[in-house]
Formats: structure tokens, C-alpha cells, sequence
């Protein structure tokens, strides 16, 4: 249920993540789910990939600084209030969403969750019949 999810530094300048998508594109390595967020000096992009590994390898060999993390995803009805029952089953067991991003499929919902206790929260979820995406799962969106 645990994926890896890369984070790549980005200077705040045009066409930085024009470059990071080419380079992606051009090794076959398709982003399944990303977010970015900045401040006035860089920025952070945050995906998921269909090659962890290889996507690594080519950022690094093209001098980005990648670093992993193990995050989450579950799957909900893409209607209002289904992103809040699972909110409330996390908010109400302790834990603490550090970022989240979402992104749909029709009438579904997939959700990046990054919690402070990454088992934990697989737990929690699962004892609640939260449905999880696996990692080989999301890769293939």
C-alpha cells in the first residue's frame, strides 16, 4: 500500500519543469500524479511515476536534486463529503496529514497522502474499509 513519490527541487525560472516533463517523457517514464508548490526562490515538485528507479537515474544524471518519500493513496467516490469521511477516520486516530494532493478519474478519487505515521494511517484506513490504492496499482493510472 506504500508508494514512493519523488521530490525534485526546481529553481523558480521558466521552462524548469517544461525540462523535468521532456526528460521524463524522453526516458518513457510516464507521471501518473504530481503537484507543485513554491516560494519566491524554488519550487517543489512532488509525483508519482510509472519507474521510480529509472526516473531517478535520469534526473540525477541530469544534476536534479530527487529525494523519495513514502506516501499513501486511497480511492473514493468522486462525490462531495467522501474525502471527509476519510478525513475525519485520520483526524480522529491522531494523525497528521504533512501535504495531500488529489487528483480524479470519472467517479472516482485518488488522494496523495503524506501522513506524520505512514503505517498508521495504512492501518486506520484499512481497519475502516478505506479503499487503498497499491503502489503497482498507481503506477499504472
Amino acid at each position: 500500500m506504500i508508494a514512493k513519490q519523488l521530490s525534485i527541487f526546481l529553481e523558480n525560472k521558466k521552462g524548469r519543469f517544461t525540462e523535468v516533463a521532456r526528460i521524463l517523457g524522453d526516458a518513457g517514464i510516464n507521471m501518473t500524479a504530481f503537484t507543485v508548490s513554491e516560494n519566491s526562490d524554488f519550487g517543489i515538485l512532488r509525483l508519482i511515476v510509472s519507474d521510480t528507479e529509472e526516473a531517478i537515474r535520469v534526473l540525477r544524471d541530469k544534476l536534479y536534486g530527487v529525494s523519495v518519500t513514502d506516501v499513501v493513496c486511497l480511492r473514493c467516490p468522486n462525490v462531495a463529503g467522501s474525502l471527509a469521511k476519510a478525513m475525519e477516520i485520520i483526524t480522529a486516530n491522531g494523525i497528521f496529514v504533512e501535504y495531500m494532493y488529489a487528483f480524479s478519474e470519472g467517479e472516482t478519487a485518488n488522494v496523495v497522502i503524506r501522513p506524520d505515521n505512514l503505517e498508521k494511517c495504512i492501518q486506520v484506513l484499512q481497519d475502516n474499509k478505506v479503499e487503498l490504492l497499491g503502489a503497482s496499482d498507481l503506477y499504472k493510472l
